[in-house]
Order: structure tokens, then C-alpha cells, then sequence
């Protein structure tokens, strides 16, 4: 791959003056390092993220015999004594300790600059380029021109600062390593700092080091009064590396060796020159970047960024909605590669010792929203980490399934930490909720349709199964109706504990029809697909309220006026798929009534999954206003998603909604333009992955589908849906049969490799 030049102005977000604040900062990540860049000409700062930095040790939260008190809550929940199921609950069914613990800053990187006066400071430009994952700074200083690049590089981890200028002999700096926590040592060598310490007393232990190369100069390093740093002086350039690690190895294990972690990584930097660390970054990265493109015409590129993003909802400027789009797939290329930790509710940054709700791995929605965009945004290597987080949930989420239910198999509740905690947290009204594992499984599922990998599958479908069991035990019979039910749980996260929330069970039937399918394709466990089936059809259906409104709860209770924030009840439609107009009008027509009861507000992940519900509901104008409300309400000007406080799920939701609004493949077919808001008349997208195994290329203009262009990666049949005649063509450019399914649905056979090009006729 050829290395750019120089960057598509379409993909750099870009300021006029140094940030003020975390929120205006701009990020880079390699996955396991992040951090935030500020910008500044005269007193640069750059706060630092490593993804294992966390409070606590390896725990087991598990409450031994919990489950002796099980029945004795649901009978309280099933006589309506809800408070007193509640306060049982507390006292005898809840996590030890009832917190899990807290992802961590790391340190922080400060640059001075003598000589530099921020007042004489002229034609100063931050920007943040998608294209190359780098971050620059420019200004003029008394005649000379001074750049600054940062760039977090996956190859060789580690976050390099390139400082230089048009002159010779005008780089000067002092450069100081601190960290918010206590029992910090700082020591200073030839060319560099190290700062070691740990997160508390028998937890983590880190180290951070930083080493500066020059081109002429001299290079020192100073202590003063214990404050220790590295000072250069009169360079025609200089580069800075910062390496970092903890001790972490597993959820069991904190013995690993931060320092040689780190020599390790310096070790390899011993022979490496910057312009040869910028190319392998560029390269690597842009293997995964531009693997995808989206380009909706209208630009404002000329405009700084934090401007684009406050006049949004007054101009006509849709190229901002592709930058955010672009903006949420480098989020997650920098936030989650193989062998990292998955992203938190805050990806890999966070400079807070006390973060809002931990910054930690919330699986009713949030954990599982950060994921969406990774199959469909041809992202699916950065999953990995996702999956591997499930492994160690399995293992102790066992362990609660038995103190805690008394059932096979394994659960998770709400809530997850670096150390796998599995048992329900916080409160007993919203903490016990039992499917955040069986929602996690369906990653696995999905990641198994969109690339066919029988070896993954093997290897993650007994986690599958295991979760399914689980349910298998834990159901139970409504003696009302005669349905199974999930009780105790909740509606997250309102409403208290009741028996027989719509959302489980829907998720339920999901998991186990998965399951079925997936046992299926590998020819196994045929009679606990017999089991799986009946449960299935004896769970609590979705019901229709008085309202017109998808209900919420077992009873119809649904209050028309409620503008909660989730909308836990309208998983089936999305990012479930047994709601669809396809598939049944009336539950359709009932979900959008329990959508427009929510209202277009919310906070910044309510909104990114309202997107994605209005685009399931074939609405595309309304999935756009709700797109244009998160950007102009929800958005901030660093292009975070803010909740607020921030939280990079609406990132990672937001930029799923789009691809619903352009590309939908959950049902088995590829629905072209499904959702495409009159304010996208025209554009092209490139590159965008389907269930199948497809890759899709699609052009439109004046509303309309010009051409699809679908890759069949593996030769599987491909069903295609279009609200208008199509005709398909091979690359030989012959027409190809196609087989009438439905009304506008059409398949036609494929060969793996082969293009086909896709033409609206209608």
C-alpha cells in the first residue's frame, strides 16, 4: 500500500485555536494506548490512557447461596409486593462488594516551551486527519513556521510527538511525565523519564516512559525539587516516545512486569527513525480505514469543525454526517484491536479517577452499541476484543449462575469490570437483570453471519449454549398465561424489578434461536434443539397495549408520557430482528407508537439508537432528524459523543445508523437504500459488509439507486431487496437470472470472488 501524501480534506476535523477542556481535546489510540492532545502552542498537554489501568484486584463478586432467597423474590415480585422483593434483594441477592470497580487515567505528558509567547502566536491550526490517524499542530512564531504531529502506532505501541520547524535550532522544550495517583515514583536516565507506581496498595502496578531523539541540539535531563524532566534545546527536530504498560495479564492474574513490558517496547525502537514509525502507522492503519468510503456531496470543509458541528441543524452541510460516520470507524480502529481490551463506555480515554458510572463495560445497551459498527463497517477484526471479554464472562458468570439461580450454564447482569464481575451491581432494582449475556452471544452469532467462519464458530458457540442453558433452567411458568417468563428482572433501567420484561424475552428467543441455527450448521446437540424450539414457543410473545403501543411489561402498565431515555422494549426491532414491517405490520406499527411516545430526545446514545430504530422502521427522514438532533444536542466539539457527561457509545451507535439508513441485511437479504433520508438525495458508499458474506458498493441520485456493486466473498446465494425492479449483471456484464421471492425481494446465485452489479430499472 502506498502511503498518502496528503490528506482528503472530507476526513480532517480541524480548529482554530488549542483546546480548553477534555471535551475539545482531539484523541489517538493503537488500541491499548490513548490519548488526548490539547494543542497548545506554548504549554502543550497530552493526557494518557492505558486499557488495563483499573481499581481493584482479581475478585470473585459472586454471593454464596444467593440462590436460597430466589424463590422468595419472585413470590414477593409475583403478589406485587415489588418494594419488598426489592430490599430482599439488597440484603441477600446483590454483588460483594455491590460496586464493580473503575477504568483509570494513566498519566500525563507536559511540554513546555521557552521562548514561545502564545500572544505572538499566528495562523494556528489543530487538526485531527481520519485518513492517516494523525493529529497536527501549526502555527507561526516570530517569522518561523513550527508543526507538531502525534500518532498512537499499533506496530510499534507506543505515541510519538514529532516537533519541527522551517528553521534550524528553533525546537526547545522541557518535558515532564505526571500521574494522578498516589505512590508515584519519577526517575530520570540519559534521554528520557520513567514513572512507575500503582492504581492502590496489591492492585495494578504500572510504568510509563518517555525517550526524545533529536536532529542537533542537546538533550538533558533536570531534577528540581523532585519534579524530573527532559530538556532539549536548540533542535532542528526532536521525537518523542511514550511507551506504557501495567501488570495485568488476565482477570486472575496481576503479576506481569510493567518494566520489562516496556523495555521490550523501547527495545524496539532502538533502529526505527519517525518517517519509517509514520509509514508502518500509516499503512497498518489505513489496511483497516479505508476499506470503507462514504461521500454524501454537500461540504463545509472551509469552516472549522466545533463551527460545522453548532450551525448543523441550520445548513445543508451532510458531509459532516460522513465525517461522523468516518469519525466513529477511527474511534474504533484506535479504540479496539486483537489482544486489547474491548471498549468501555468511554473507549479507551478517560482522564476522570472517578469517572461517571466507572467507565466501565455496561451491557444493557451500552457495551453491545460500541459493537454495532464493526461488522457492517467492514471492522470485524477490531470485534476481537468484544469476544474475548465474553470468554471470561462465561467463566465467572458461571459461577453466579450457580450461587445465584442454581441453574447451568452462565449469566451477566448489567454490568462488567476488567475483572469479569458477573453478579447483578449497584441496586437491586435495575442491577438484577439477566440477559446481558445472552445479548453479548448474539456478537458471536453475527460475527459467525457476516464472515462464516466455522472454526470461530466451534470455538464460541458452547459459550452460546451455555448461555442458553442457562435460561433453560431459569424460566418459568406464568401460571396466568401458561408463558415463560424471566423473573426476577427488570426493563432497563426503569420501572423496578418485576417478573416478565419484554426485552428478555426477546433477547431469550434470540439467543436460543441462534443457537438452534447455529447447532445446525455444525451438526450437533440435535435434541437440545428440541428442547431450545418448545422454550421458544412457550416464551411471553411481544404484546400490543391499549395504547396502540408495543408494551413494555408483561401487564400493560406502558405510561404514554414516558420519554425515558432507554427503549429496552424495542430490542426486537432493533438490534433484534423479530420486528420488521416485513415481517409483521401491526407489531411494527406498534413499535413505532412506543417510539414516538419516547420522543426525539434523549441522551447522546438514546438518540444514536433511535437512528437505528426509525431506520429499521423503513423511515428515513426521522432517522435523520434524530441524527441532526445528536449532532447539534448531543455532540461535542471534539466530535464525542456527549450523554452527557461523555460517552462514546453514541459514537459507535450513530455511525450503525447510518449504514441502516443505506444498507440492512438482518432479515437474510440485502435491502438497498432501506431508510435513505430526502436529505441524502445523492451519494456513494463503498465498501460496506453485509450478512452473507457480501461487500456492497452503492450509488444514488435524486433518491434513487443508480448501482449496487456486491462482492461475493464466499458464493453463497444473495437475496436482494429494492423497492423497484432491478436487474442484476455478472462481471461479464451478463444479465443473471433472478428468482422472484416476495414482492420485491429477488435472489440470484453468486460465485465466490465475482462482482455483480445491481441496476434500478423501476
Amino acid at each position: 500500500m502506498t502511503v498518502t501524501a496528503r490528506t482528503n480534506e472530507d476526513l480532517v476535523l480541524w480548529y482554530e485555536s488549542p483546546a480548553l477542556r477534555w471535551e475539545e481535546a482531539l484523541p489517538i489510540g493503537n488500541g491499548r494506548l490513548g490519548a488526548m492532545i490539547f494543542g497548545a502552542p506554548c504549554k502543550e498537554h497530552l493526557q494518557l490512557n492505558e486499557d488495563t489501568i483499573w481499581t481493584g484486584k482479581p475478585h470473585d463478586y459472586s454471593n454464596k447461596g444467593a440462590h436460597r432467597y430466589l424463590d422468595t423474590i419472585r413470590e414477593l415480585i409475583k403478589s406485587g409486593r415489588q418494594q419488598e422483593a426489592e430490599a430482599l434483594a439488597m440484603e441477600k441477592f446483590m454483588s460483594i462488594p455491590l460496586g464493580q470497580k473503575a477504568y483509570q487515567p494513566f498519566c500525563d505528558l507536559h511540554l513546555d516551551f521557552p521562548g514561545l509567547s502564545c500572544e505572538e502566536v499566528a495562523s494556528y491550526r489543530r487538526e485531527l486527519d481520519l485518513e492517516q490517524a494523525i493529529s497536527s499542530v501549526r502555527f507561526e512564531h516570530q517569522g518561523v513556521k513550527y508543526r507538531r504531529e502525534y500518532l498512537a502506532s499499533h506496530p510499534h505501541q507506543a505515541i510519538f510527538i514529532h516537533c519541527d520547524a522551517d528553521q534550524d535550532g528553533k525546537i526547545s522544550f522541557d518535558a515532564r511525565l505526571t500521574s494522578p495517583h498516589k505512590n508515584v515514583l519519577t526517575v530520570a536516565d540519559q534521554n528520557g523519564i520513567t514513572l512507575r507506581g500503582e492504581v492502590e496498595p496489591g492492585g495494578i502496578r504500572f510504568e510509563a516512559r518517555i525517550t526524545v531523539v533529536t536532529d542537533g541540539g542537546d538533550v538533558t535531563t533536570l531534577s528540581d525539587s523532585g519534579l524530573v524532566s527532559v530538556s532539549v534545546r536548540k533542535a532542528n527536530s526532536a521525537t518523542i516516545a511514550f511507551v506504557g504498560a501495567s501488570s495485568f495479564v488476565n482477570y486472575k492474574d496481576i503479576s506481569g512486569n510493567p518494566k520489562a513490558r516496556c523495555e521490550q517496547y523501547l527495545g524496539k525502537l532502538t533502529e526505527v527513525c519517525y518517517e519509517q514509525v509514520k509509514q508502518e502507522h500509516i499503512i497498518d492503519y489505513q489496511g483497516l480505514f479505508r476499506t470503507v468510503s462514504l461521500d454524501f456531496g454537500s461540504s463545509a470543509v472551509g469552516c472549522p469543525t466545533d463551527q460545522r458541528i453548532k450551525r448543523f441543524s441550520k445548513t445543508s452541510d451532510s458531509q459532516l454526517v460522513a465525517l461522523y460516520f468516518q469519525y466513529g470507524r477511527y474511534l474504533m480502529i484506535s479504540g479496539s484491536r486483537p489482544r486489547c481490551m474491548p471498549l468501555n463506555l468511554q473507549g479507551i480515554w478517560n482522564d476522570n479517577l472517578y469517572p461517571p458510572w466507572d467507565s466501565k463495560f455496561t451491557c444493557n445497551i451500552n457495551l453491545e452499541m460500541n459493537y454495532w459498527p464493526a461488522e457492517p463497517a467492514n471492522l470485524s477484526v477490531c470485534h476481537q476484543p468484544l469476544f474475548e471479554l465474553i470468554k471470561v464472562v462465561r467463566e465467572t458468570g458461571s459461577i453466579v449462575a450457580k450461587e445465584h439461580y442454581n441453574c447451568r450454564g452462565w449469566v451477566l447482569h448489567h454490568n462488567t469490570d476488567i475483572w469479569g464481575g458477573s453478579a447483578p451491581i449497584n441496586a437491586s432494582d435495575h442491577g438484577i437483570w439477566p440477559t446481558g449475556g445472552a445479548w453479548l452471544c448474539s456478537h458471536i452469532w453475527q460475527h459467525y453471519l457476516y464472515n462464516q467462519d466455522l472454526g470461530f464458530l466451534e470455538e464460541y458457540y458452547p459459550i452460546m449454549r451455555d448461555a442458553a442453558l442457562f435460561f433453560v433452567d431459569f424460566l418459568v411458568e406464568d401460571q396466568e398465561t401458561g408463558w415463560l417468563i424471566s423473573t426476577p428482572s427488570n426493563s432497563p433501567e426503569q420501572g423496578g424489578l418485576v417478573a416478565g420484561p419484554t426485552m428478555d424475552h426477546q433477547i431469550i428467543r434470540d439467543l436460543f434461536r441462534n443457537c438452534i441455527n447455529a447447532s445446525r450448521v455444525l451438526g450437533i446437540d440435535s435434541e437440545l434443539r428440541i428442547v431450545w424450539q418448545d422454550i421458544v414457543e412457550r416464551i411471553a410473545p411481544n404484546q400490543i397495549g391499549k395504547y396502540g403501543q408495543l408494551q413494555e411489561w408483561l401487564t400493560d402498565i406502558d405510561d404514554p408520557l414516558n420519554e425515558h431515555r432507554h427503549v429496552s422494549h424495542l430490542w426486537g426491532l432493533h438490534p433484534g430482528s423479530e420486528i420488521s414491517p416485513e415481517i409483521d405490520p401491526d407489531f411494527s406499527e406498534a413499535a413505532r407508537k412506543s417510539l414516538e411516545f419516547r420522543g426525539d430526545k434523549g441522551t447522546g446514545w438514546s438518540m444514536a439508537w433511535k437512528i437505528n430504530l426509525w431506520a429499521r422502521l423503513g423511515d428515513g427522514d426521522r432517522a435523520y432528524k434524530l441524527m441532526t438532533n445528536l449532532i447539534d444536542k448531543g455532540t461535542y466539539p471534539n466530535m464525542l459523543d456527549a450523554h452527557p457527561p461523555f460517552q462514546i457509545d453514541g459514537n459507535f451507535g450513530a455511525t450503525a445508523g447510518i449504514i441502516e439508513m443505506l444498507l440492512q441485511s438482518h432479515l437474510g437479504h440485502l435491502s438497498l437504500l432501506p431508510a435513505l433520508p430526502s436529505s441524502l438525495p445523492q451519494g456513494e458508499a463503498k465498501g460496506l459488509c453485509a450478512v452473507g458474506g457480501f461487500t456492497v458498493d452503492i450509488s444514488w441520485a435524486n433518491g434513487k439507486l443508480v448501482t449496487g456493486l456486491i462482492t461475493s466473498k464466499f458464493g453463497n446465494e444473495c437475496r436482494v431487496r429494492y423497492g423497484e425492479a432491478i436487474e442484476v449483471y455478472n462481471s461479464s456484464n451478463e444479465l443473471v437470472p433472478l428468482r422472484k421471492l416476495t414482492e420485491d425481494v429477488y435472489a440470484f446465485d453468486t460465485k465466490k470472488g465475482q462482482t455483480y452489479r445491481v441496476v434500478n430499472i423501476g
